[in-house]
């Protein structure tokens, strides 16, 4: 207790330089916490947006299928299993067939992915309740980013052609019968989406498909022949190592506030050991250990992170929740990266991130004022008190 007392008497006395290094340390908490908060929040954001859109439990590919390698679609594709089709028809599971095509929007060409959904399906947002497997002509729907790209809009009809199963080329127009809007760019980005019964029957691979999204997991240990289950530790693998690589970017910079801040504290340390060597040399005279002593200064630059916690919480906390509310929007093109991203990210502000912060830079500073307070143990108390450099 008198180590805190001594050390709050001595911080309210050295005035303006101690508001100012509890400032920029309160500064410090903010952004560690805001930062971390953002890409917490853009990876939980993503997380759902992708298992409402895509994966939902998991998908089972065809052991040929490889997303990044379009020859492979030829070969992948195969009857649908039995176990699976049964749950397609409860709607706890949805088959997709995809084959390469090319769309003609407007006398250009571009090229694009034809998958077809079982229309039957409930558990992604995909709004499959658009497409009439039994019209006459062939009804699809695109996301924003697509329709924006080949320049089409709901009701217009667009030419597209693809190859059946003998490698045959074929072409009809399908109609776009609606335009959905998505933050998941994987399933929007250069996708036209159809019937999968229709597509099954234009390109002759009746009753097959390429991959099947499913409701929940399956029990493990089991497997199906032909099929390779993905869980969401496979397919989050490129969104969690991307964020990582952001984050690392994101902490150089308050990391640069954070060592400002400790080289400040550091500094006034040493200032204060060397303009109070008559006041360490009567506490040393007055029978106080040198080791009480060097915790007196020790304590002394801890203390300006605990005063820099109620100084960040005054500004931070509501800045930090407005954020968290309103959200940030994001720059244009941001969604072109091919990562699930919204038009505003909410950060997220987890207990463990708001305390393992504070005790980070609670420890940080500690140790730092710790490192020159160390000088202490080797005065000479009689050359203390005289005033004379050591």
């Amino acid at each position: 207790m008198i180590a805190f007392k001594l050390a709050y008497k001595n911080l309210m006395g050295a005035g303006l330089r101690t508001l100012l290094i509890v400032f920029v340390l309160s500064l410090a908490y903010v952004l560690i916490i805001y930062m971390n908060g953002l890409y917490q929040g853009w990876d939980r954001q993503a997380r759902i947006e992708t298992i409402a859109w895509e994966v939902a439990g998991g998908q089972y590919w065809h052991n040929m299928y490889d997303p990044y390698d379009a020859m492979t679609l030829t070969d992948a594709h195969a009857p649908v299993p039995a176990s699976l089709e049964a749950e397609a028809s409860k709607g706890n599971a949805a088959p997709i067939l995809v084959t390469q095509a090319t769309i003609y929007p407007e006398g250009r060409m571009m090229g694009a992915m034809l998958r077809g959904i079982d229309t039957r399906q409930k558990i992604l947002s995909i709004p499959t309740e658009k497409l009439d497997p039994d019209s006459e002509e062939i009804t699809a729907i695109i996301g924003t980013r697509q329709a924006k790209s080949a320049g089409v809009q709901a009701g217009d009809y667009l030419l597209i052609r693809w190859r059946d199963v003998n490698g045959t080329f074929d072409a009809t127009e399908v109609r776009i019968a609606s335009i959905f809007n998505t933050s998941v760019p994987a399933i929007d980005q250069g996708q036209v989406w159809i019937p999968l019964t229709t597509l099954q029957e234009i390109t002759g691979m009746q009753g097959e498909a390429t991959m099947v999204v499913v409701d929940n997991p399956p029990e493990e240990g089991s497997t199906l022949a032909g099929w390779d289950f993905k869980g969401h530790d496979f397919l989050f693998k490129e969104l969690e190592e991307m964020i990582q690589m952001k984050s690392v970017g994101g902490s150089i910079f308050y990391l640069i506030i954070l060592a400002l801040a400790l080289l400040a504290v550091f500094d006034t340390q040493v200032l204060s050991i060397f303009r109070r060597q008559r006041e360490i040399g009567t506490y040393i005279a007055m029978c106080m250990t040198r080791k009480k002593v060097v915790g007196i200064f020790t304590v002394e630059g801890g203390m300006h992170a605990i005063l820099a916690v109620v100084l960040g919480a005054v500004y931070g906390f509501p800045l930090l929740l407005w954020t968290q509310k309103s959200g940030i929007k994001m720059p244009e093109g941001t969604d072109e990266f091919g990562m699930a991203a919204a038009e505003h990210m909410y950060p997220f502000y987890s207990l463990a991130l708001v305390i393992g912060t504070i005790i980070l830079v609670m420890l940080a500073t500690t140790i730092v004022s710790y490192m020159p307070s160390r000088k202490i143990s080797k005065m000479n108390p009689n050359d203390a008190i005289r005033g004379k450099i050591q």
